[in-house]
Parts: C-alpha cells; sequence; structure tokens
C-alpha cells in the first residue's frame, strides 16, 4: 500500500518514539549535513534568519564538522557503524515492540531521529503504509522544550500534510515528574553507586542547557528539569548541597541557564571535593553529550582542578528501569485507543 492511501485492513496503531538524531557517520560531510539540518531549525536556533545564515553557513559549518566527527569518533560503534544513540533507540524500540506485543496486538513500535536518519516522515509512512489509523508520536525527552519536544511535533506535521489519508496522531506528554521516572532514576543512580570504589561526595545532575531568552520567552524546561531534580532530590534523601543541578552543551555566546556544567566541575575540583559521580537525567539514552561531554570532557575538567574521582553515570537507555518508564508513557498516552 502507498503511504498516505486509505487503509483496507484498518484498526492497527502505531507508537513512534523520537530521539534528538544522529549523522550517519563521522567524517566532515556526514556530519555538516547532520549539524546543517540541526542548527538550521528555527526551533534550535532563534537568531535573525539572514545573521545565522551567513553565521552558519560561512563559519560554523566550516569549522565544527570537524571536530565534531572528531568527538563522535571517540564514542562511535565502530561495529555496527552508527552511534551509540541510533544503537540503543533501536533496542527501546524493538523491546516496546515485544511488550507491547502482549498488551495489544494490533500494535506497531517503530523509531525515528528528528535530525538525521531515520527521518520522521519515512517511518510515519512506513507505519501508515501498516494500515496504523493511529499513532501515538512519544518524543524521547522528559522535559519539555520547544527546540526538542515542539520540533518533533512540527515535523510530524509537516509529514502528515502530504498524506491523503492521514493517521490520527497523539503526542505524549513530558514525563518529568512521573513516579516510575524519578524511581528508576533513583534506582539506576542507587545500583551505580554500588559497583564504584569510591563515595561521591557530591552527585550532579546535568541537563542540556538552553538561552535564558527561551527561557525568558515561556518554555518551560527550565522549571521542568528544577521538578525533576527536586523529586530526585527527595527520593534519595539529598539536599541541594549532596545534589546540585547543572546545564551543559552551551553553544554560542548568548547567556545559558546557570550553573553551567563545566564551570562546577572546575569549581567542585578547586573546592577541594575530591569524588564526583554525575547523572544526566534529561537524556533517554546515552549519546555524544552523555559519553563524550561529561564522561570525557568534564571528567578531565574535574581532575585538572584538583579532583581525583569521577563517575558518569549511564542514562536508563533500554535498562529494565528504562524501558519501564517508556512501557508507563506509552500505555497512560494509548488509553482510550487499546
Amino acid at each position: 500500500m502507498s503511504p498516505g492511501s486509505i487503509p483496507t485492513t484498518g484498526g492497527r496503531i502505531g507508537v513512534l518514539l523520537v530521539n534528538l538524531g544522529t549523522p550517519d557517520g563521522t567524517g566532515y560531510w556526514p556530519m555538516r549535513r547532520y549539524l546543517k539540518e540541526f542548527l538550521s531549525d528555527r526551533r534550535v536556533i532563534e537568531e535573525n534568519p539572514i545573521k545565522w545564515w551567513l553565521v552558519l553557513n560561512l563559519i560554523v559549518l566550516t569549522v565544527r564538522p570537524g571536530r565534531k566527527g572528531r568527538d563522535y569518533d571517540k564514542i562511535w560503534n565502530k561495529q555496527r557503524d552508527e552511534s551509540p544513540l541510533k544503537t540503543t533507540t533501536r533496542s527501546q524500540s524493538d523491546k516496546l515492540e515485544e511488550m507491547m506485543e502482549k498488551v495489544d496486538k494490533r500494535i506497531r513500535v517503530d523509531w525515528a531521529m528528528r535530525y538525521g536518519n531515520p527521518s520522521i516522515r519515512s517511518r510515519l509512512e512506513a507505519l501508515a503504509a501498516q494500515d496504523c489509523e493511529r499513532i501515538l508520536l512519544v518524543p524521547l525527552y522528559p522535559q519539555y522544550a520547544a527546540a526538542t519536544s515542539a520540533t518533533v511535533c512540527d515535523e510530524a506535521f509537516r509529514a502528515l500534510a502530504k498524506m491523503r489519508f492521514q493517521p490520527t496522531l497523539r503526542v505524549a506528554a513530558p514525563y518529568y515528574a512521573e513516579p516510575v521516572y524519578i524511581d528508576a532514576l533513583a534506582n539506576s543512580l542507587n545500583a551505580e553507586l554500588t559497583k564504584l570504589k569510591f563515595k561521591p561526595e557530591v552527585i550532579v545532575a546535568s541537563f542540556h542547557g538552553m538561552p535564558e531568552d527561551y527561557v525568558a520567552k515561556g518554555d518551560p524546561y527550565d522549571r521542568h528539569c528544577r521538578e525533576t531534580t527536586a523529586l530526585l532530590r527527595k527520593k534519595l534523601k539529598l539536599d541541594d548541597e549532596r545534589l546540585i543541578m547543572t546545564f551543559q552543551s552551551r553553544f554560542g555566546p548568548a547567556e545559558w541557564l546557570k550553573p553551567y556544567t563545566d564551570a562546577t566541575m572546575k569549581s567542585l575540583g578547586e573546592r577541594g571535593v575530591k569524588n564526583v559521580a554525575v547523572i544526566m537525567p534529561g537524556f533517554a539514552a546515552d549519546c555524544l553529550e552523555t559519553l563524550e561531554e561529561i564522561a570525557m570532557e568534564n571528567a578531565a575538567i574535574f581532575r585538572q582542578a584538583g579532583g581525583e574521582n569521577f563517575a558518569a553515570i549511564p542514562c536508563l537507555n533500554d535498562s529494565l528501569g528504562g524501558m519501564a518508564v517508556i512501557r508507563d508513557v506509552v500505555l497512560r498516552e494509548l488509553k482510550g485507543w487499546i
């Protein structure tokens, strides 16, 4: 059946997991294509369009693909020739499909990337071709941000605009305060801490950053991050000195949400803190920002400032706890359809 035609044996339900994105390779041109798609999104970069086009095409896309390609190469899944984010998101989809098979045999599960491949459009068309009359879109971002969650919806509706017969679409709400999510984070952290040969004096919850201006315009992301952190502190019985919140991955000259993760690592080392563990609650799967930026770059910053032991706690990924979170979100959102 061609995408967009009317199903003949309808009634199936699609679930599409979506994460941020991945380049197809670590070389200059794959990185350039990926960065151009990502950084051309007006939800991501809200600069003056003409000014940003010049900066992006004349400066950023000349220099950044090579540097970022080298960073990706440090964490690349050489066996499958793909990024760890792609490997994990595929596994999350496969495991969720096994779970959903036991719930309702009409459910089909697939996965996509907002930037890069597989594209949202290609997977929505694939689900429509499997006679999915209803599709649940699941942005894998616990905390809502226009630059992540909203742009997934933008792209999905651009794809639907080209379909004659549109599947009915639902979008999963953010899950930053859901008990199953907070429990999974706490259990994962506790399990990983028992494996360490040291006891962290400070645990850092590092979230992806955002320009302060975006929050001033009404983005709820900062509030969502703070609520997740507060609930995690309560669950773990830690105060705001033992579990601190920071923001990573700044880009450009603007002021971003503070405190910055890298500046905090330097400060902790200089203050005499010797043992640190970092969790990254805003990432549903390990990626460049967790495996390279935190586990490598920020570990080096901490040690150079006088710190000794540094642990980057794995994201929930496709673990039992991580899959319990995704399953809970999906079942919550499928009410009335199954």
